[in-house]
């Protein structure tokens, strides 16, 4: 078989994001020959446009911090968020990992990270999200970039994957690259790990897997068009949570920065074009709540306080939008209601328990991720509808299904999407290298 590719390696990583990193820097570090390869000209996914959050329960800086935490207790924190659906079993292995993991990405990767100890995102009992200080995930993207430039892992941006080659046994054999210069090479493979992202970015997919959301503006990366649904359908693979996404119910409009949510989850409120409350904002989450959004009658602010906008401020990304007078500042309800255009009444009665000053920005609801996609076991192996193994694929990160539901956005906690893109990134290059040595 080798002789029908150009070249061969141990490990072929798809996908220049978090998970194909991570899945990258674990198999070299298991003694694997690994390169990655991404059809964009630079690396990054959704893991750069991140707030680079990843929960870790049990882990040492929570310990430090003197914050009590454990596996069981996130596994508790998540069943009760997502409910049913078809990747539990893995959800509770990553959890189990989640402390191991984020003190993998600080010793090994040299991320810069931290606890986040000032709040606590829905989703979540207790402090465990770790993040750059920067609250960005560039930060952390820029870090695992770093850790493979000094491995000398290859990555080739600007090559993108057109199918996957599968043997005569119907195991993954390999990849058919084409350049951004329209280059072909067949690059062989013992192991493949699919790290591509979901499928967002396809509005046809959006529509037939996700359509309460499909009216809603993507704000993910480009490069999430779905391929690995299709490469994965084509070798027989089961696909899982199909119906699932990461929604954000506030995006700056029309800067296209969010607005912290930690603002709501302070005391902040949504309202409409009347100025009304138009649900429970902080009790559904930012991912829940964009469809709320998405159907209010806009333009739809959040509106918030002083005290309020202190706390959301330490977040980079707001204090620049907040900077560039991203939202309006009024002495009283009545004052905002004259500047906003809405009732006054309506407003001053949807505002009661903040305290002027007030701030207001406007908002309009962003798609950021699908949660759906191939079925894998708990080592990112790549499944059939039977539960049996496509031998030799592997998936992570959008490729593969999420942990977030069977179906919608409530089910997402803050940091789904890093969990399952660097953990199961992180367990299929440590499992591929692994079987690789047997």
């Amino acid at each position: 078989m080798a002789e029908a590719f150009d070249w061969t390696l141990d490990v072929l990583v798809i996908g220049g994001g978090g998970c194909g990193l991570a899945a990258a820097i674990a198999a070299h570090d298991a003694g694997a020959e690994v390169a990655i390869v991404e059809k964009l000209d630079r690396p990054g996914g959704n893991t750069a446009l991140s707030t680079g959050s990843v929960p870790g329960a049990g882990s040492r800086f929570q310990r430090a911090a003197g914050i009590v935490d454990s596996a069981e207790r996130m596994i508790a924190d998540y069943e009760r968020n997502s409910g049913e659906h078809e990747m539990l079993a893995v959800m509770r292995r990553l959890a189990r990992d989640s402390a191991g993991l984020v003190e993998w990405l600080v010793d090994a990767v040299g991320a810069r990270m931290s606890i986040i100890t000032d709040y606590k995102h829905i989703g979540h009992s207790v402090p465990r999200l770790h993040a750059p200080v920067s609250r960005r995930g560039q930060d952390l993207l820029d870090d695992l970039v770093a850790a493979a430039e000094r491995r000398g892992i290859v990555l080739a941006c600007g090559n993108g994957v057109r199918e996957l080659v599968a043997g005569s046994d119907g195991a993954a054999a390999g990849a058919v690259i084409e350049s951004n210069k329209d280059e072909i090479t067949r690059v062989g493979a013992q192991k493949i790990i699919l790290a591509t992202n979901g499928y967002a970015a396809n509005r046809e997919m959006v529509a037939q897997y996700c359509p309460e959301i499909s009216g809603a503006e993507y704000f993910g990366a480009r490069g999430s068009t779905g391929e690995a649904v299709l490469w994965g359908r084509k070798l027989g693979a089961a696909l899982a949570n199909m119906g699932a996404y990461q929604g954000y119910a506030a995006v700056a409009y029309p800067q296209g920065q969010l607005v912290s949510w930690t603002t709501v989850e302070k005391g902040g409120i949504l309202v409409d074009a009347r100025g009304a409350r138009f649900g429970d904002e902080a009790g559904v989450g930012y991912s829940g709540y964009a469809r709320h959004v998405l159907a209010a009658q806009a333009p739809v602010r959040v509106v918030f306080d002083e005290r309020i906008r202190l706390v959301a401020d330490k977040e980079e990304e707001f204090h620049e939008l907040m900077e560039m007078k991203g939202g309006k500042r009024a002495a009283s309800p009545r004052d905002l209601a004259a500047a906003l255009g809405v009732d006054a009444v309506t407003l001053e009665r949807s505002v009661a328990s903040l305290t002027p000053p007030l701030y207001a920005v406007r908002v309009v609801p962003g798609l950021f991720h699908t949660q759906g996609g191939l079925l894998v076991d708990e080592r990112a192996h790549a499944l059939r509808p039977d539960g049996s193994i496509i031998a030799n694929l592997f998936a992570g990160g959008g490729a593969a299904a999420g942990i977030s539901g069977r179906t919608g956005a409530a089910g997402y906690a803050s940091g789904n999407g890093l969990l399952t893109a660097l953990g199961l990134g992180r367990m299929a290059g440590s499992t591929a290298a692994a079987e690789i040595r047997r």
